[in-house]
């Protein structure tokens, strides 16, 4: 989600995002369903994959709610401020951000938070698991505090946490807040030495008397030139983000200052030490914050666009279900500011071309899918959620 920040004025759009926007719309008519609501600022949907058919939504409150058989229950899953991990800061860019499931959450019980702590606004990824009574209820004395960030900002806090199919953890954190990423002399995205402005990847499985182990792969896993948990830099709030179930391709929407919202996306087992280039770029553009540029070395997102049409990219899923066939493989993500939805896709080696598929007038602040790869999304204003489907 976007943080009050200035705003410059808009850079022209990329020739090759111009024609994206200029292709066909597709051939299918997009439904909008409206399947639940009565929720209080919804920041994630997802599921267990566990085989409950459960469908889990995370409020930026704190309280994490099941909806199970069509009905949404009546007790949460988990209230984070009942925890006593001081937590939770709500409101603006802070609260209950995110959650994943371990890939063995069907044995194991477990599964991760990513938060901000109420007495510093610091970030907090921590362990919790079900109760071994009632599945549909954590145990809310069971949390482990894996890793704490210090915040300089109150904004740009990432917030996205997930398995890939590596079976390591992944964290979306943001470069700390403010404008123009103004923290240290290069900024924080550019700053190997801290955790903001990265994604991290870390080994929840094997880190002994450890709360984590880092995966050898991580490009500086030994130490040496970097953070030990930083897999890529230069990102500035990647607030949600997803693993394509069918191939493994790891995707994220990254918001952009002022005139450039961003998708990106990293192939399969690839991507270990990748710079996506802020500050020196906002999406394809030069920014002249620092840095050289244009510079080979930075990765260019596959997608974006101007304000004109949005102000905050929100990330999505490639459409995987069966229920709409039309969809199948768009990559569907949104903008929380104008509502729009978006539909991207590729032929071939050509360049990704996305089509609006919906002008939703609401806040759309997260996609989600369930077991079975249907695809939700939520509007953070009315606490309603919605499935796409297509005919």
């Amino acid at each position: 989600m976007r943080g009050a920040v200035p705003r410059r004025p808009s850079f022209p759009l990329a020739l090759a995002f111009l024609a994206a926007l200029c292709a066909p719309a597709a051939s299918a008519a997009v439904i909008w369903n409206k399947v639940y609501s009565g929720f209080s600022s919804p920041v994630e949907i997802t599921n267990a994959h566990d085989g409950s058919q459960r469908i889990f939504v995370v409020q930026q409150s704190g309280k994490i709610r099941i909806i199970k058989g069509g009905a949404v229950l009546a007790t949460s899953f988990i209230d984070l401020g009942a925890t006593g991990l001081d937590a939770i800061a709500a409101g603006g860019e802070q609260g209950l951000l995110g959650i994943a499931f371990h890939p063995q959450y069907a044995t194991n019980g477990q599964f991760y938070v990513n938060y901000t702590r109420k007495s510093d606004g610091a970030t907090v990824i921590a362990r919790f698991l079900a109760s071994a009574g009632n599945a549909d209820v954590a145990d809310p004395s069971s949390g482990t505090i894996l890793l704490t960030i210090a915040q300089p900002e109150a904004n740009h806090n990432g917030g996205a946490v997930k398995f890939g199919p590596d079976g390591f953890l992944y964290i979306g954190m943001g470069d700390g807040g403010g404008g123009n990423d103004q923290h240290g002399t290069i900024g924080n995205g550019q700053d190997k030495s801290t955790l903001l402005g990265k994604i991290l990847r870390i080994d929840v499985d094997n880190g002994g008397a450890n709360p984590y182990a880092i995966p050898p792969g991580n490009p500086y896993a030994s130490g040496v030139g970097g953070r030990r948990e930083i897999f890529a830099i230069g990102v500035r709030n990647p607030w949600r983000m997803s693993f394509d179930r069918a191939t493994g391709d790891f995707w994220f929407g990254d918001v952009g200052q002022g005139a450039v919202e961003e998708v990106d996306m990293l192939p399969a087992g690839t991507g270990a030490g990748t710079n996506f280039g802020w500050r020196i770029m906002e999406g394809l553009h030069c920014t002249g914050l620092g840095g050289t540029c244009p510079d080979a070395r930075l990765t260019q997102p596959i997608l974006e666009y101007g304000h004109a049409l949005g102000c905050s990219v929100t990330g999505g899923y490639r459409y995987r279900g069966t229920a709409s066939p039309a969809l199948a493989g768009y990559y569907l993500y949104g903008d929380y500011c104008s509502g729009r939805i978006w539909g991207a896709t590729k032929s071939g080696g050509g360049p990704w071309q996305t089509v609006e598929l919906k002008s939703a007038g609401i806040n759309v602040s997260t996609f989600g899918e369930d077991q079975a790869g249907e695809i939700y999304v939520a509007s953070l204003g009315t606490g309603v959620i919605y499935r796409i489907s297509a005919q």
